[in-house]
């Protein structure tokens, strides 16, 4: 079925054909239109899941880490200041290897108080376990939220699904909605041998103190095989996904980039835009290309210096910012491509915080600036400051 849809109810399709038992959740812009939508299908009996209005996002996350651990297939959304709210129980949920997948809106910081998009919010959880993806497209979104309940399940880890904040949540494009039992040949019902049951009891996340303190990094390098095991999980699953549907996206989107000097790489909806400022420079005879990661956790090392280091330079744009070190997306591909003999040169370019439009303009400046430096800066430049 085909329906223009914004990519917030994009979002609510993908967890209704995935079938969602238990769905918590608080109100917070720009992602409220996600849940009120899930309620409506609840209420409308539209799908057979159990929703849970709660107090706080910290709530949503400790409700969906409950539901899991009783083996029901969990979604949570949030945004911004809930995604913060929610750090202390994102270690908790990785932790205990729970497979919740939540969708976070992505929308600047406060202060200044701000609700435009922004990725900082999702970068500031990046150490947290979670496996990332950022979408570009209502499509990509609704797919990617199918997929991420396939990847969770199988690799015990929880999934966080970015779509920018208004300029993806509050569009509206074409999108297929696959019907609900292709998507159960695609996605069967959650099992697990591990869960909360008074026929079969367990403990779980117990104390790793005195004799049993030595356990604890065990556990960690678990989630550390299980994070490597994770980028050929994505693959089979987006192959899959590719065979069932005819639709599929890889853990990154290249667009130009076997011939190009320059390559552009971004996340989000940035990565279309900077198409269509290529487009333009091919017509001119000048060889650049576009990278989209779509994957951040695991970050897709191996794509990184396969693609990239067929480059000469590399133009790297952040819509996010670590405050004292720079560009996040611009830090991670230097030390991804580190351990090459050759390595293209990196420009990193902040850009579209707290929603600010980033434009063909824009990737035109960005572009023209790499060309025209043989070096980079130490530190990111930042592209539309007001003087």
């Amino acid at each position: 079925m085909r329906k223009v849809l914004l990519g917030s109810y994009a979002v609510a399709h993908g967890v209704r054909v995935a079938r969602v038992e238990v769905i918590a959740a608080y109100p917070i812009t720009p992602q409220t239109s996600i849940v009120e939508k899930l309620a409506e299908f609840c209420s409308g009996k539209t799908m057979d899941s159990k929703f849970l209005k709660v107090e706080s996002e910290h709530s949503a996350m400790a409700a969906c880490i409950g539901a899991s651990t009783t083996g029901a297939r969990t979604f949570t959304a949030t945004s911004s200041q809930g995604l913060a709210l929610m750090h202390e129980l994102l270690h908790w949920a990785s932790g205990a290897r729970l497979p919740i997948v939540m969708a976070n809106a992505n929308r600047a910081l406060a202060a200044p108080w701000s609700i435009g998009a922004d990725h900082t919010d999702s970068l500031s959880q990046r150490d947290t376990g979670w496996l990332q993806f950022y979408c570009e497209s209502c499509q990509e979104v609704l797919d990617t939220t199918i997929q991420a309940f396939v990847i969770a399940e199988q690799i015990r880890l929880p999934v966080m699904i970015n779509l920018d904040g208004f300029i993806l949540t509050h569009v509206s494009e074409p999108v297929e909605i696959p019907d609900i039992e292709a998507v159960d040949s695609y996605l069967p019902p959650f099992e697990t041998e591990y869960k909360l049951d008074i026929e079969n009891p367990m403990t779980f996340s117990s104390g790793m103190v005195g004799p049993t303190a030595d356990l604890y990094i065990n556990y960690r390098y678990k989630m550390q095989q299980s994070m490597e095991r994770a980028e050929k999980v994505v693959e089979d699953a987006d192959a899959r996904f590719r065979g069932t549907f005819g639709r599929g996206y890889g853990i990154a989107g290249e667009y130009y980039t076997d011939d190009a000097d320059v390559i552009v790489v971004s996340a989000g909806t940035i990565f279309g835009t900077t198409r269509g400022a290529i487009d333009e420079f091919r017509k001119k005879g000048l060889r650049i290309g576009s990278l989209k990661i779509r994957m951040f956790r695991p970050f897709p090392h191996e794509v990184v210096r396969k693609v990239l280091g067929r480059a000469e330079k590399i133009a790297v744009i952040d819509r996010n910012v670590s405050i004292g070190h720079g560009g996040i997306f611009a830090e991670e591909i230097k030390a991804a491509l580190y351990p090459m003999e050759a390595r293209p040169e990196v420009f990193g370019y902040i850009a579209g915080l707290g929603g600010k439009d980033v434009t063909p303009e824009d990737i035109t400046e960005i572009v023209e600036h790499t060309l025209t430096h043989d070096k980079a800066a130490e530190d990111s430049k930042w592209i539309g400051l007001l003087e």
